[in-house]
């Protein structure tokens, strides 16, 4: 991109930006503003329809303010806006007036997650079926590729409930646990899906995911936490998180 596309471009979003040169229109500080303001709106819109339970949290004029100056610092890198606003949740994370909620830049993860797994491929799970003669011995010995739209959210926040509450999946209610929760985002078939994972199970994917036999991550996951409960993890895992299979 050349200088004055680049001024242009920089301008477009930063309203503390000087007037591109060489604009040779009637009135060209008015229509500038015109133009600036309709990409800040569209761009705003962008990240309120991937971030609607952070928004709902802080409210509109606190979320709009947020958006402004993410916008003037983060411009557009792709013309695929559906992914606008990938670093929002750092942005969050970072952000003073959002100090006194800390569980935001999280949630803000978990939503971004959901996009990316919306738009992941495509992949058919592995079935129980797959496993039916396999012996405890074998199914120790394997490896499994999980799906690709598998991510996970790890929070000392209840991220997973405070989502759900925000998004219309539960009730707003006092929370009476306070804890730290991992999130599972998954889209296994049509529809993207949020699960509060169970003791030791983000440790067990993880594992997993990194190559490691069945009994590997098991152990790991144990090791992690004693609460960990293979039969539940193994349930899930043969219920849309896992693609393919391979013994060692």
């Amino acid at each position: 991109m050349g200088a004055w596309q680049s001024e242009f471009a920089r301008a477009l979003v930063d309203p503390a930006a000087p007037l591109p040169a060489r604009l040779f229109c009637g009135n060209p500080q008015r229509r500038f503003a015109v133009h600036r303001n309709n990409v800040r709106v569209s761009l705003t819109e962008a990240l309120a329809s991937r971030f609607p339970a952070v928004r709902k949290i802080v409210g509109e004029d606190f979320f709009e303010a947020a958006a402004t100056i993410f916008i003037a610092a983060h411009p557009p890198r792709s013309p695929l806006v559906m992914f606008y606003g990938s670093g929002f949740p750092a942005f969050l994370a970072d952000f003073e007036p959002a100090r006194e909620i800390p569980y935001l830049a999280d949630v803000a993860a978990l939503e971004a997650a959901r996009v990316r797994a919306f738009h992941a491929a495509d992949a058919d799970p592995l079935g129980r079926a797959a496993l039916e003669t396999a012996s405890p011995g074998q199914l120790a010995n394997m490896r499994f590729a999980l799906h690709p739209s598998l991510e996970i959210v790890a929070s000392p926040h209840p991220v997973v409930t405070i989502w759900a509450m925000n998004s219309g999946g539960r009730e707003l209610a006092p929370i009476s646990d306070w804890g730290a929760e991992e999130a599972l985002i998954v889209r296994p078939g049509s529809e993207v899906e949020v699960r509060r994972l169970p003791p030791g199970a983000a440790v067990f994917l993880h594992g997993l995911s990194n190559g490691k036999l069945l009994s590997e991550a098991a152990a790991a996951a144990g090791a992690a936490d004693g609460r960990f409960d293979l039969a539940l993890s193994l349930a899930a895992l043969f219920a849309g998180l896992a693609i393919a299979m391979s013994e060692a």
